[in-house]
Order: C-alpha cells, then sequence, then structure tokens
C-alpha cells in the first residue's frame, strides 16, 4: 500500500492510500479519486516528505545514526488539514465518519433529490401504491419507521435506508 498526498483543483489537501502507483494513476484517469471536501475528480499529487521510520530505539535493528543538525532530528511539524466543514460531521459507532465517506454520501443525496420525488411520512403508502400498481412508476424517497420497512421488505418491495448527511452545499 501506498500513501499519496492528493489536491483538487479547488486546492483542498488530502491524504489517500492506494495499492500501488499504478492503481493510483488508473482510478484517477477513471475519474474514481475525488476530493473528500467538495467532491472535485480533478485531483492531482501534491508535494510530499518522504515517510521515513525512525529504527532508534527498536530492539533488534540497528541505531539510526544521529544527525550532526540537532534540529534535523525534530519531529516535522503536521501536515495541514483541510477545513472544518460548518455542520455537524456525521458520526459512526466508532468514531467521526471519514471525509470522503461523507462526500459520497452527499454525492448520493444530491443525486437522490435531483431524480426521485419526495414523499415525506407517506413513503411506506406510497412504495406500497407503486408496488401494486395504483400510482405510476417512480423513484421515491421518505420516512418510514422500522416497523414500516420491515413490513415492505416482508411483502417483496425493495427498500434501502441512506445515511442522510447534510448537504455538500450546506
Amino acid at each position: 500500500m501506498i500513501r499519496f498526498s492528493l489536491r483538487c483543483d479547488t486546492g483542498h489537501e488530502f491524504d489517500s492510500w492506494f495499492k500501488d502507483s499504478a492503481a493510483h494513476e488508473r482510478m484517477a484517469a477513471a475519474g474514481l479519486v475525488d476530493c473528500p471536501v467538495c467532491g472535485d475528480t480533478r485531483v492531482s499529487k501534491a508535494l510530499m516528505a518522504p515517510a521515513i521510520r525512525k529504527t532508534r530505539g527498536v530492539k533488534g535493528r540497528a541505531e539510526a545514526p544521529a544527525s550532526k543538525n540537532p534540529s534535523a532530528d525534530a519531529a516535522a511539524p503536521p501536515a495541514p488539514q483541510p477545513p472544518e466543514p460548518d455542520h455537524e460531521v456525521p458520526r459512526l459507532a466508532a468514531g467521526p465518519m471519514p471525509a470522503q465517506i461523507v462526500a459520497l454520501l452527499q454525492r448520493m443525496r444530491s443525486e437522490v433529490e435531483k431524480s426521485c420525488e419526495h414523499v415525506g411520512k407517506d413513503f411506506a403508502k406510497e412504495a406500497r401504491r407503486i408496488h401494486e400498481g395504483e400510482a405510476e412508476p417512480r423513484g421515491i424517497y421518505g420516512e418510514a419507521t422500522e416497523a414500516e420497512t420491515e413490513a415492505l421488505r416482508e411483502d417483496g418491495i425493495d427498500v434501502a435506508r441512506l445515511p442522510w448527511v447534510p448537504r455538500a452545499d450546506g
């Protein structure tokens, strides 16, 4: 695995891991590498310092020679992080949701809102009407309780719950 520092055309910097350099190139060419802050797929490698592991004090390894310049042994300052969004960051059970997942879910939300009809709290009723042929077949989204969702599934009606993250535009 290799980690690259990346930068989108709008200037956001972030890190991402790839199997190897060729995998990064293939994914970037296919538009599959995107900025976790703004979703821009025009991403290039940013200048990055090499990651050199210190071996000093590790049992079974040779000690790294001390530098003649004491300031060279000081830890490098942390890499700049992208600005925090103005909205609350969604959380997973184990902690904050990674920015790339938030960006993906924001794009998914945008597509759902553009291509489907919002039916609000009538989601279960409208999904059942579509399934039974009483309403025009179309993509819908809205709200349903766990019990309503389970009842739809038991009746063979395909439904999916999506994490509804704040919009990318705030």
